[in-house]
């Protein structure tokens, strides 16, 4: 059997691609028409029908954080791993490449969205200190807004999302021009190795600190946690090496791949699992520390997804419950053993649990801080369907932006000091 290096799109995905986008566009269309995002009259007061922009950004930022996080995931797992000179994954390394690629689409719409909402939007639920009025009379806010402020926000934003474009641009073009290089040079091996290395420490500097800071932790802005860049990095990296699996092993059904063996599997399966205990040591450890302090401005934060007195008590209760069962016990029980990270239908499943358990953490993480004076509305099916809807048009692009950058270039790489010991991989 020949080996099958190009990869070509199957109708049957490109089908689900398009069917997804269009779920999501009409989400969107919905969305306009029923909750006026732009309407001033609709951003102002505390009545249910003043949150319907606020439902609608908060939608469109909850799935455009999510997912530009998770495929920039893709390309940490590629820097990392080069950094390391790691040889295992060479064999698969086209598929983060490709996954990556979504950074350049994804990217600029999750600034659109972000800008769009600071800029243009009339609503100021999400983000309590873009309204200037507010901040005046508000003593926290108006000692954070030397950074917590819309040209900080916008400058911040635009450089890092550029700077992760730039570098992912860069070292794709050093591994394509690596694959047409004369056999034993090295020059494109050390400078893919500078690219990662300056990578890492520009990830380190946003998602490790300052993005969560300004996109998500802002939104409940009276509230801080030293963990919670930490704890937003665990949660997409997990959900990013998920989707590199479901890739892997889709490839592999398809006839692709076809030096990808059950090791390989297993260790991107032991990525799961062990990032997902790490993600809880830091849940738990956030948890832990602010309940048992007991300091009000700290535990206000897990009051509103817990209740415990209040017009919105226990309405996220369920949500925060379910997150840790999905995102903690299901990958503890069930990728524990040995065979498990062997076969093909858990991971896949499991992969697939986890990529949603995530989702839903960063709806818990976004959703009750803008919407709690909402009380039970505040987590209405209606809401929680809608952000669903626009979750899958993302999902969708994502499926649509990796078929197509896997098709750009052969699925081994060639000339690279490392295949040998890809292919040969064994624990």
């Amino acid at each position: 059997m020949a080996l099958k290096e190009q990869f070509e799109i199957p109708g049957g995905l490109k089908k689900w691609s398009y069917a997804l986008m269009g779920v999501g566009v009409l989400t969107l269309i919905l969305g306009v028409v029923f909750l006026h995002p732009f309407s001033a009259g609709h951003g102002e007061g505390h009545g249910a029908e003043a949150y319907g922009a606020t439902k609608f950004w908060m939608a469109l930022m909850h799935n455009g954080i999510f997912w530009l996080l998770v495929v920039a995931a893709s390309f940490f797992f590629i820097s990392a791993t080069t950094l390391a000179q790691a040889g295992w994954p060479l064999v698969f390394r086209r598929v983060p490449e490709a996954i990556s690629g979504g950074i350049n689409v994804l990217g600029p719409i999750a600034l659109v969205i972000l800008l769009g909402y600071v800029w243009i939007s009339k609503d100021h639920h999400i983000y309590h200190w873009k309204d200037v009025e507010h901040v005046k009379h508000d003593e926290k806010l108006l000692h954070k807004s030397g950074f917590l402020n819309p040209m900080f926000y916008t400058i911040l934003s635009v450089t890092a999302v550029g700077l992760w474009m730039w570098f992912r641009h860069s070292f794709r073009k050093l591994s394509l021009a690596e694959d047409l290089a004369q056999k034993g040079e090295r020059s494109h091996y050390w400078k893919s190795l500078a690219i990662a290395a300056a990578f890492l420490v520009t990830y380190g500097l946003t998602v490790l600190s300052t993005l969560p800071w300004m996109w998500l932790m802002s939104i409940d802005a009276h509230w801080y946690s030293t963990m919670y860049s930490w704890y937003t990095f665990a949660s997409s990296w997990v959900a990013g090496i998920s989707l590199i699996m479901l890739f892997v092993v889709y490839l592999k059904n398809q006839g692709y791949l076809e030096y990808v063996n059950e090791e390989h599997i297993h260790d991107i399966g032991k990525f799961m699992f062990a990032f997902s205990v790490f993600w809880t040591y830091l849940w738990f450890s956030q948890f832990m520390l602010i309940w048992y302090s007991n300091q009000p401005e700290e535990t206000a934060y897990f009051v509103d997804r817990l209740g415990y007195g209040g017009k919105g008590e226990g309405i996220f209760r369920g949500i925060f419950l379910l997150n840790l069962i999905i995102n903690f016990l299901a990958p503890l029980l069930i990728l524990m053993r040995r065979g498990s990270k062997r076969n093909y239908t858990v991971v896949t499943l499991m992969a697939v649990i986890i990529i949603f358990g995530h989702w839903l953490d960063f709806y818990q993480m976004i959703t009750p801080g803008p919407l709690k004076e909402l009380g039970k509305e505040s987590n209405s099916i209606s809401h929680f369907v809608f952000s669903l809807g626009v979750g899958a048009g993302f999902l969708g692009l994502v499926i649509f932006l990796t078929a197509k950058h896997l098709t750009k270039a052969p699925l081994l790489p060639k000339n690279h000091p490392l295949v040998k010991e890809s292919i040969i991989h064994h624990t």
